[in-house]
């Protein structure tokens, strides 16, 4: 709290503290994101609201791992697995991150695409293609620390479900009482959408990218004349910008299941199976603007999301193979960095091309990723309690046991989903 203080004293001073944390945490409510949050409010109405404040300082925790790594090391998160385990074991962990990657990218462009047909009709796919091609020409063309700036800013078309839920008559004894008093299921539906909403809330693509970021900005800090990437003051901004960016992000989840809540599953509509019926959960607040403002949700958490996941995925394959690769750099003094960029992109908007239905996509991606994710956080966690130059690592012993936490906290909701999809 007393970092906090310290930059809310002046509001410029704290909007210049807050980047990749914040950043990260909104890039998780991609169109992903919301689609799995709609429809654990429509299937579940507001007994899963728990999950959204479970997992805060879990999430929390495992991204100030993760940045703290950045940071300190002046690498990003592949390079410093590459340090301490075997080859295979970073190989296997990147396969499994660009495959999740790439199946979430082929997602969010293809509801980015759906959402605009709804708005101003015209051919799904081709909108879809425009927009990978769009994020991408982006993160080639414009530098890191203007870039950053630009995504602070699209993280406010967020607040439309915020406002969506106020415009509500609300049960809120109901809903407070779901949040606070988890109601346990043993079914086969209910282990599959709480791995989802982990999955999207605490996802693998977000650790590789805090990392990297929080690595740029320290070799930033490094040729402005610092020598230490340690030094307190860093540490608590990074703590600040990480905590801002995940209460940021997990409050936006808890409005849209409260909305979808209220709205489809007071009415029945317990399985959401079009963009049409999760844009439905905006009806009472925005009337005819509906499928606007729904489509500038998905829209701009797609423009946010699809560069970080692209990004992601070429910081961890750049750091393992030893190539040049930042974001601040201009292409042609980063071409394989680049490459796997828009390899990533490409194959991402490839997928499109495949016709899956947009809504049902975007829910498996979040399953995919809730499974990933165990083993890359197992690992990570390992960096931290390992010889060497990570054992100076200046991580707090509260973080690192909730790092730890939150990594049984997804193997166990892993292994339920295992068990019920058997029995």
């Amino acid at each position: 709290m007393a970092a906090l203080e310290h930059w809310s004293r002046s509001p410029r001073r704290l909007w210049d503290a807050l980047g990749p944390g914040v950043i990260t945490g909104a890039a998780d409510d991609d169109p992903s994101g919301i689609a799995t949050y709609s429809q654990a409010g429509a299937q579940f109405g507001y007994a899963l609201t728990w999950t959204v404040f479970l997992t805060v300082p879990f999430m929390a925790a495992i991204q100030i791992v993760s940045a703290s790594i950045g940071w300190q090391t002046r690498a990003g998160l592949a390079r410093s697995i590459a340090r301490r385990f075997p080859r295979p074991v970073l190989h296997g962990l990147l396969v499994l991150l660009v495959a999740a990657n790439t199946l979430n990218i082929a997602a969010d462009l293809a509801a980015m695409g759906e959402a605009l047909r709804l708005a101003i009709a015209g051919p799904a796919v081709l909108y879809a293609l425009a927009f990978g091609l769009g994020c991408l020409l982006a993160e080639i063309l414009i530098p890191y620390h203007r870039y950053v700036g630009y995504l602070k800013f699209l993280t406010l078309v967020l607040f439309v479900y915020v406002a969506a839920a106020l415009s509500l008559r609300l049960p809120w004894p109901q809903i407070l009482l779901a949040a606070l008093l988890p109601r346990l299921s043993g079914g086969h539906d209910w282990a599959l959408t709480i791995v989802a909403v982990f999955g999207t809330t605490i996802s693998p693509y977000l650790f590789f990218w805090q990392a990297s970021q929080e690595a740029e900005e320290s070799r930033l800090s490094l040729r402005r004349g610092r020598r230490s990437a340690a030094l307190p003051q860093d540490l608590r901004r990074i703590s600040v910008d990480t905590w801002i960016g995940m209460l940021f992000s997990n409050l936006i989840a808890f409005f849209i299941i409260v909305t979808t809540g209220a709205t489809l599953h007071v009415h029945g509509i317990t399985h959401i199976a079009t963009a049409s019926q999760a844009a439905q959960a905006l009806r009472p607040f925005a009337g005819a603007l509906t499928f606007g403002l729904f489509a500038a949700g998905i829209i701009g958490t797609g423009l946010l999301a699809v560069p970080v996941l692209a990004g992601s995925a070429a910081y961890a394959v750049a750091d393992s193979w030893g190539l040049a690769g930042s974001l601040e750099l201009p292409a042609g003094r980063a071409r394989g960095f680049y490459a796997i960029v828009a390899t990533a992109t490409v194959a991402g908007g490839a997928l499109v091309l495949a016709r899956v239905d947009p809504i049902a996509m975007l829910f498996w991606t979040a399953v995919v990723n809730g499974l990933v994710a165990v083993p890359i956080m197992l690992v990570m966690m390992l960096l931290t309690a390992g010889p060497g130059r990570f054992r100076a690592l200046a991580i707090s012993r509260p973080v690192k046991v909730l790092g730890w936490l939150a990594t049984v906290m997804m193997a166990l909701a892993a292994g339920a989903l295992a068990w019920t999809s058997v029995i």
